[in-house]
């Protein structure tokens, strides 16, 4: 560590520092001058960065010394340093700073004449102003923690300093770049876009700034990161071109996350600007381009737009009068202050001065505002606060520590640095523009911004315009935005365009914003931005897909062609079956219709009647009572038919097969034993249908599966009643069964005389409606998954009913009407025969029959008849 020290000569100066003497001794850093080159530690001077901030330090000391209220006898000195904007070069300067603290040992030192060396006494510094640079604060809070010496920055902003572990004795007066970071991310996300890419300068600023501004985004989830590029320290020629052309990759992100130094701001744009790449880029800024001019000097255009950021200050009035008032003569203390007048000025003060090949001598009465263009550095506000951040923080520990006491009690001869740093994180004040001034637990202080956009407006003037503030949420005038000249629409920054209404976000893997859009296809929905999901059984899509809405519910209806052609056939049967019924009444006591057995073709015709009627059940609208004579009604109609049927052909083979082995007549051929059979048959229908009520009582349903198409547009709900394929087997079984054993009988009774009673129109009409039934099976159970599956079946079994009461009706009963009617004079009674010559034709088919395959049928037909005619001819009435 460096010892200013020397041997018998006067003390020396401080070339390169000011110092003021006081009781308590500030430090300060500020950036003088530039970063050197080739070696050299420090460049150009900066005027306002530098000095503004510097005399705002000296400023906000002499507002304090004269405070009678703030540290009242105690005086505030300072020694400020230049960090030259160099890390390494403001840590040799921060050393200073601990010299008081270290204890020295120079016994072995000597001078050349062997005297002992003089030590110049070191200022003992109890605070920091400083610094600028989050990279040199950062390499200065390394070592003045080391020593407990509290740092409160006017400028850092880096989100490294926030760490309270590694940089305890640090605070700042401007918010941390989390917080911009997080302002910058709700202007993206109030601008709508989710597809950005960043620029960061190398060093702690820009990659801390970037850094946070990617893991809020992360968190937060709506912004994506599609570059993410550092400009280098020590940029080789061309970078800045190759930079802009990396940007442009990604041409749908033209939004520009900069964290970037105001050089590197400016050759970007003017990197963009020789691409031909004016208006393409949005740029967003942080506080580092804030309203600063220089970075967009000869870029007007291609900065047209940019928002910038910058923390929320205000101007300081009674700063403007004091540094306007500042000369050479009075202004003594600033070492640095006679090189800025000769760079304001544009002068050269006598053969010493360090402006070289300037024609103009500086006169030394030049006025500051007057003889050059005068505007207060944005950061002036938050030195004066740091200052007085500081003196409070005193102030209170000395309020504490020597109550009445008049000036520096000995308590306070040795700050102690961690209970000063504990004043600190507590003070509370309104700073030098009005603002509070207050610190969180890391020593940040509140996030408070002003929002800015550069605009050319009509005249071709551009401005740095406020559209905007930031105070943990943001508020922006969306009308104060303009992008190019007259026009305030919003451009896009978008990896994706938004899907349209009915479909999903299937999102790019690994890059959230990205997207590629699908249709909510068949029944499914837009649940969520990125889901879709299947309606309800009962429902389908709307035309937009992005909802469920029920599904229309129908019915067979009369109008409709598969209700028409059943209808009509029914009523056709309906009329005719009634117009026999109606005949055989009229001449029930003529020998044709007592021949036919009265009772059991009433019987016959009944079912006939109620085949017919039970389509009008089947196509009417489904309820509770439909749904009743449907069950009822489905399979009494055949069941009556077939009943009466197999009855009558069940009578016809026993009294044949009786014949052939006795002369007496078989048991239950009566008329009253044949309906009691009947009936009984009927019973085990009606019995069925009654258990079939009791395990599950009729009811409707709506079956959305029978036109659930492929279009959900198409989509239908059928209203039924629940009658199932199973209970329709079932309930048509029995008669199928009935049909079956009847067709039997038919068959063995094909042998019978035409002249014996209706073995064979019963037989036809057995067969005829045996066919119709096979194929009625296929075209009802082979439409099952058709779309038009309730018309088909309803229409199929219909019909098939009423075909069957058809062919029963026409071969059975039309011929006897049709006599009734048109021949009276066939309908009288013949000769009666006795059981004898129904025995004897019983024997001669017997015999006959093993003769058919030696003889023609003819000629068994004819003996058959000689036969007959012999033993006496059989008359209708005879069975």
């Amino acid at each position: 560590i460096p010892v200013l020290w020397a041997c018998k000569l006067p003390l020396q100066e401080y070339g390169h520092s000011i110092r003021l003497d006081g009781d308590i001794i500030l430090g300060g850093l500020f950036p003088v001058h530039s970063r050197g080159e080739r070696g050299i530690p420090c460049g150009e001077l900066k005027k306002e960065k530098g000095i503004h901030r510097l005399e705002a330090m000296l400023f906000a000391i002499d507002l304090i010394n004269k405070d009678p209220e703030l540290l009242p006898n105690v005086t505030l000195g300072a020694r400020i340093l230049d960090t030259c904007s160099r890390d390494t070069y403001a840590l040799e300067q921060s050393l200073t700073f601990v010299q008081a603290l270290i204890e020295r040992d120079g016994s072995d030192v000597r001078c050349a004449n062997g005297d002992p060396p003089i030590f110049a006494k070191p200022d003992k510094v109890v605070g920091v102003i400083g610094a600028s640079a989050s990279s040199v604060s950062i390499m200065v809070a390394n070592i003045l923690r080391l020593f407990k010496i509290p740092q409160i920055s006017y400028a850092s902003t880096a989100p490294e300093l926030s760490d309270n572990t590694r940089y305890d004795f640090f605070s700042r007066v401007v918010p941390p770049d989390s917080y911009q970071a997080q302002a910058m991310l709700d202007i993206v996300t109030a601008m709508s876009w989710n597809y950005v890419s960043t620029l960061a300068s190398e060093g702690n600023y820009g990659e801390s700034g970037v850094e946070a501004f990617v893991q809020i985004s992360r968190e937060s989830g709506g912004v994506c990161i599609a570059q993410s590029l550092k400009i280098p320290r020590e940029p080789r020629q061309g970078e800045f071109d190759k930079i802009v052309l990396r940007l442009l990759e990604t041409p749908n992100a033209r939004a520009v996350i900069m964290f970037a130094n105001e050089d590197d701001i400016r050759r970007v744009l003017d990197a963009a600007k020789r691409n031909n790449l004016t208006g393409h880029f949005l740029w967003v800024g942080s506080d580092s381009w804030g309203s600063k001019i220089s970075p967009v000097v000869q870029q007007e255009r291609v900065a047209e737009g940019a928002i910038t950021i910058l923390p929320k200050r205000a101007s300081v009035d009674a700063f403007d009068r004091y540094f306007k008032s500042r000369s050479l003569s009075n202004n003594r203390r600033n070492v640095w202050f006679a090189e800025f007048w000769e760079e304001n000025f544009v002068c050269k003060l006598g053969m010493h001065g360090k402006r070289p090949g300037s024609p103009k001598k500086c006169t030394g009465l030049e006025k500051v505002g007057r003889d050059s263009t005068y505007e207060q550095e944005g950061k002036v506000q938050f030195v004066m606060d740091a200052v007085y951040a500081m003196a409070h923080a005193l102030h209170h520990m000395h309020r504490e520590l020597c109550t009445g006491y008049p000036g520096l009690c000995p308590r306070m001869a040795n700050i102690d640095g961690k209970e000063l740093l504990a004043h600190i994180r507590a003070v509370g004040f309104n700073g030098s523009a009005g603002t509070p001034v207050t610190f969180n637990e890391n020593g940040d202080a509140p996030g408070r911004y002003d929002i800015f956009q550069y605009q050319i407006n009509n005249v071709s003037t551009a401005e740095y315009k406020v559209i905007g503030h930031w105070t943990n949420q943001l508020h922006l005038n969306m009308e104060a935005l303009q992008w190019t000249t007259g026009d305030s629409s919003l451009p896009a920054s978008v990896c994706s365009l938004p899907c349209r209404t009915g479909e999903r976000k299937k999102v790019v893997k690994g890059v959230p914003c990205c997207w590629h859009c699908e249709r909510c296809e068949g029944y499914h929905f837009q649940a969520s931005e990125f889901t879709c999901e299947l309606c309800p059984y009962e429902k389908r899509p709307d035309q937009n897909h992005t909802g469920c809405q029920p599904i229309p519910i129908i019915k067979l209806e009369w109008h409709s062609p598969w209700a028409l052609l059943p209808v009509f056939i029914s009523i056709l049967g309906i009329i005719a079956t009634i117009f026999v019924i109606v005949t055989f009444v009229r001449y029930n006591d003529t020998p044709i219709v007592r021949a036919s057995g009265r009772e059991m073709s009433y019987v016959l015709l009944t079912g006939i009647f109620l085949c017919y009627i039970i389509t009008f059940p089947m196509i009417a609208a489904p309820d509770v009572v439909v749904c009743s004579f449907r069950r009822i009604f489905l399979g009494l109609g055949m069941c009556f038919s077939n009943a009466a049927l197999l009855t009558k052909t069940n009578r016809i083979h026993r009294i044949f097969e009786q014949g052939k082995k006795a002369v007496t007549a078989p048991r239950f051929i009566s008329p009253a034993s044949q309906l009691a059979i009947t009936f009984s048959l009927i019973s085990v229908q009606l019995l069925g249908v009654l258990v079939w009520f009791a395990a599950d009582p009729p009811h409707t349903f709506v079956d959305y599966g029978e036109q659930r198409t492929q279009d959900p547009g198409n989509a239908r709900g059928v209203l039924k009643c629940d009658i199932s394929d199973l209970s329709l087997i079932c309930s048509l079984g029995y008669s199928i069964l009935l049909m079956v054993t009847c067709t039997v009988y038919a068959i063995k009774t094909r042998g019978v005389p035409e002249t014996f009673n209706e073995a064979k129109p019963i037989g036809f009409t057995m067969y005829t409606t045996c066919i119709i039934w096979l194929a009625f099976i296929p075209i009802f159970f082979g439409t099952a998954q058709s779309a038009e599956r309730m018309y088909i079946q309803t229409a199929t079994l219909t019909v098939s009913l009423s075909l069957s009461a058809s062919v029963s009706l026409g071969m059975l009963y039309m011929p006897k009407v049709y006599i009734i009617i048109f021949h009276p004079e066939q309908n009288v009674p013949k000769r009666k025969r006795s059981f004898k010559a129904i025995v004897t034709v019983a024997t001669m088919t017997s015999k006959l029959s093993q003769l058919a395959a030696e003889r023609p049928n003819g000629e068994v037909k004819t003996e058959l008849c000689e036969g007959v005619e012999a033993s006496g001819e059989l008359g209708p009435g005879d069975w």
